[in-house]
């Protein structure tokens, strides 16, 4: 398989209302991390930052410079390879522990990551039987209603468990964007995981059902209007909802 480089490891793309995606190209689709850059008056927000194969600081030179919290969805290697290249840190505590301890099991890399999951590998020497992800102790814990202040955006965290047990969302009210994570995208939604309760995220699903949101940003495919966030939760529900529908309904596997 053909290596890349460093310098093109990273896309980049700047969307509306301060909004940038990064995403890794060379990661397939199913297994590919949207991080997400918020740009504040005073500072700026991070929600997740990929697999940390590549330095994502690095090469993404409007991430240096300005005061920066890097905010974690959730503790899936996909979300958090590169936190600890950021000094502010904040997560759920249901998952604080694995970011301060982020082994291949809890991580879901030792079930995951294989060379298979890329379409080039990585630079440098990566080998993907020795990925792991760095350790990156919180700095701040954040729970259900807490505010992540930026100085002009303010953005509420919503605690969506069910994926894993400390998924979060982000919500800005002002301009009905919902950086969603892994709870909602437009893909085959995972509740098999080690650490998933689908009971727990039918209860989360519901919870989002009538947010008025505007434009919702996932974790992973491309971000979506309000109709289709709510097709895609009641097509959740529906399915684990159906007569006979035992909890334990498979979902394609992928790691989220």
């Amino acid at each position: 398989m053909r290596i890349a480089t460093a310098r093109a490891w990273y896309r980049i793309a700047r969307l509306d209302d301060g909004v940038t995606h990064i995403c890794e190209p060379y990661i397939k689709p199913f297994y590919r991390c949207n991080i997400w850059h918020i740009r504040g008056r005073d500072r700026d927000l991070l929600f997740d930052t990929g697999m940390g194969v590549v330095s994502l600081r690095g090469q993404v030179a409007h991430l240096a410079g300005r005061p920066l919290i890097a905010v974690a969805s959730h503790t899936h290697f996909d979300h958090i390879g590169g936190h600890h290249e950021f000094a502010e840190r904040a997560v759920h505590p249901a998952e604080a522990a694995i970011l301060v301890a982020p082994d291949r099991r809890a991580t879901l890399a030792e079930r995951f990551v294989s060379d298979e999951i890329f379409t080039c590998l990585p630079p440098g020497n990566y080998g993907s039987k020795r990925y792991t992800v760095l350790p990156a102790p919180a700095t701040r814990l954040i729970e259900d209603g807490d505010v992540i202040d930026l100085g002009d955006r303010h953005f509420v965290v919503m605690h969506l468990p069910g994926h894993s047990p400390g998924c979060i969302a982000l919500w800005e009210a002002k301009t009905g964007i919902l950086f969603s994570g892994d709870v909602v995208y437009d893909g085959p939604l995972v509740d098999d995981c080690y650490h998933s309760d689908v009971e727990a995220y039918v209860a989360s699903m519901e919870k989002l059902r009538d947010l008025p949101v505007h434009v919702v940003h996932g974790g992973h495919f491309p971000s979506f209007g309000a109709a289709r966030f709510r097709a895609l939760i009641d097509e959740y529900l529906a399915g684990k909802r159906r007569p006979g529908c035992p909890a334990e309904v498979s979902s394609p596997t992928r790691s989220g």
